[in-house]
Order: structure tokens, then sequence, then C-alpha cells
């Protein structure tokens, strides 16, 4: 068999597999969170978001918006040292950010069965 026959079976199989793979994997919507910080930032993000009277007056200083937050939440860096502690009856959790002024913020949210609340907003040192 020539190389060239051989090519042409190895990328026909090639292209087979792969729309083999596109149908299998293709139509879930499927995340793979696998380390600590992935799996809170993402649980946090699948509830329903409030925010405390705290919150809702810093939010409305101009240093900082709501954009910051959801930023925070997708990319932040959570303080596991000061986390994951019982707090009003849910678990608190200290996420370190940025604005998209690159300024450093930490965001405490309360991750409630139902719900997640963010209870405060300060800068970071």
């Amino acid at each position: 068999m020539k190389f060239s026959q051989r090519l042409a079976y190895y990328l026909l199989g090639l292209m087979i597999g792969c729309f083999f793979v596109a149908f299998v994997f293709g139509g879930k919507d499927t995340s793979c969170n696998y380390f600590p910080n992935a799996r809170v930032l993402s649980n946090l993000r699948s509830k329903p978001f409030h925010y405390s009277e705290e919150a809702s007056s810093v939010l409305k200083e101009n240093w900082i918006d709501t954009l910051d937050i959801k930023n925070t939440l997708q990319y932040g860096d959570i303080d596991f040292d000061n986390s994951n502690i019982a707090y009003k009856k849910g678990k608190l959790y200290v996420i370190e950010g940025k604005t998209v002024k690159n300024q450093e913020i930490i965001v405490k949210v309360i991750n409630y069965e139902n719900k997640a609340v963010l209870e405060s907003i300060t800068k970071a040192n």
C-alpha cells in the first residue's frame, strides 16, 4: 500500500472520529471544575445573587461597578484560610479580585443553599 493511500485512510478515520466526538460531546452543557477555587466560584455564579445594604451603598460609589463583581466571581481567588466559615446560616467566602481600573478589591460573599449574598466590598491594601 502506497503512502498516499495510508494517509487517505488515516485522514478518513480521523475525520470520522472527530465527527463522532463532536456528536457525543456537542450538545451538552458541561464544565470541568477540578480545583476548589473554580468549583466554589462556579457554585456562587450558578445561584441567584443578592446584595446586602452595605454592598449596595458601596456600589453606589463611583470606584466600583457590578461588572467588577461579576469579573471577581469569574476570575477571582478565594482566600481559603479566611473562608468556608459558618456565618449567618451560610458559609462565608472571601474573594480577592480586581476592578476594571486594576484596583485590588476584597469581596465577602455568603453562600446559602439556594442563593448567594454579597456581604461587603473593600479595597485591598
